[in-house]
């Protein structure tokens, strides 16, 4: 029964009109949940609720009510929040660590077998040399020790590698498990794309190598009044518009060149060996195809809706640095937003 009213109250909210501010909505149902108030907790139930994750909101309303913040943060990694992805790599480092452990107190134990093996081996020489004379069925006995020894010896080796190897494998799999992580957290969940934390790691990329940053451009999209829309056609709606124009503009790329998703109605676009006519004519073209090819939605009752983009540009031989650069660009989209009739705007022009 605690499981079925928390599940009904986590539906209910995702349902209900944004009459508090969605930040304010989940701060409430934290509250309600006993859970603590930490930046994954917010991105976890924001997603459920806010972003409409019908699977999430059950699987959470199944915890019931004072959740365990461990049951908590497995929902985010089998849902590949951002926030949780950094998890993984906690717990694999913790992992690798007690697998390297092992795997030292193991050869260490190995180096002492072998170090007792050839210790028996030169107790039994020096029987046979101290006592040249001694019965053959002496010897016979020293030389069974020795050959039990040996076995014990090699058995041990044989286990040894077998773990080892387990070992091994364990070890690959977590470097997967890390890798796959890190690329969720790079990744937009909704439209495949990579998000702004692979866009700032490209910049920083971009400004540290060795042939410097000039020569690129930078160009931020703002869908016009996506809000209204998304209020107007629902966020189903939104959501879909948002996939196709990810995939119109990934193929407006070249394959030097790199688009994100870096907000929920921005993205941003990074062009390399183009100056500022060329990266003009790109944002033009930009535009054009979008309102060429995007519709919002259309029903019997409502007509469809021509989709409209602000741009900004700006060119990295005018910043010396990866955040100026985008500072410079968000300047040039604001100047756009704010004057339609010239939807695209340049930094310093």
């Amino acid at each position: 029964m605690r499981n079925a009213a928390s599940n009904a109250q986590v539906q209910r909210e995702a349902a209900r009109p944004a009459a508090a501010s969605d930040i304010q909505r989940i701060g409430q149902h934290i509250a309600r949940l006993g859970i603590a108030g930490i930046p994954r907790n917010y991105e976890l139930l924001y997603e459920a609720i806010i972003g409409q994750n019908a699977a999430l909101a059950q699987d959470i309303a199944a915890l019931g009510g004072s959740p365990r913040q461990q049951s908590l943060d497995e929902l985010g990694l089998k849902y590949r929040l951002v926030g949780h992805c950094g998890l993984v790599g906690n717990a694999s480092q913790a992992e690798t660590g007690k697998i390297l452990q092992d795997a030292a107190e193991r050869l260490s134990e190995s180096l002492g077998q072998k170090h007792a093996f050839v210790r028996a081996a030169e107790a039994v020489l020096r029987s046979i040399s101290d006592n040249p004379s001694q019965s053959l069925s002496s010897f016979m006995g020293e030389m069974e020790f020795l050959s039990t020894s040996l076995g014990e010896l090699l058995n041990g080796e044989t286990n040894l590698e077998a773990k080892l190897r387990s070992d091994i494998e364990r070890l690959e799999a977590l470097e997967r498990g890390v890798a796959a992580a890190q690329s969720a957290s790079a990744t937009d969940k909704l439209t495949g794309l990579p998000n702004r934390i692979a866009l700032n790691k490209t910049m920083l990329d971009l400004y540290e190598s060795d042939d410097g940053a000039a020569g690129n451009a930078l160009i931020m999209v703002d869908i016009d009044d996506f809000k209204a829309l998304n209020a107007r056609y629902g966020t189903q709606a939104g959501s879909r518009l948002l996939k196709k124009l990810a995939d119109l503009f990934r193929k407006s790329i070249k394959k030097h060149d790199f688009v994100a998703r870096t907000d929920g109605d921005e993205f941003t676009f990074l062009f390399t060996n183009v100056g500022m006519q060329e990266a003009m004519a790109i944002a033009e073209r930009l535009r054009s195809s979008v309102e060429d090819n995007i519709v919002f939605a259309a029903t019997d009752t409502v007509a469809a809706t021509k989709l409209t983009i602000s741009l900004g540009i700006a060119l990295s031989a005018d910043a010396t640095t990866a955040s100026q650069l985008q500072a410079n660009a968000r300047i040039a989209l604001h100047a756009a937003q704010s004057n339609r009739r010239q939807p695209v705007q340049a930094f310093g022009r």
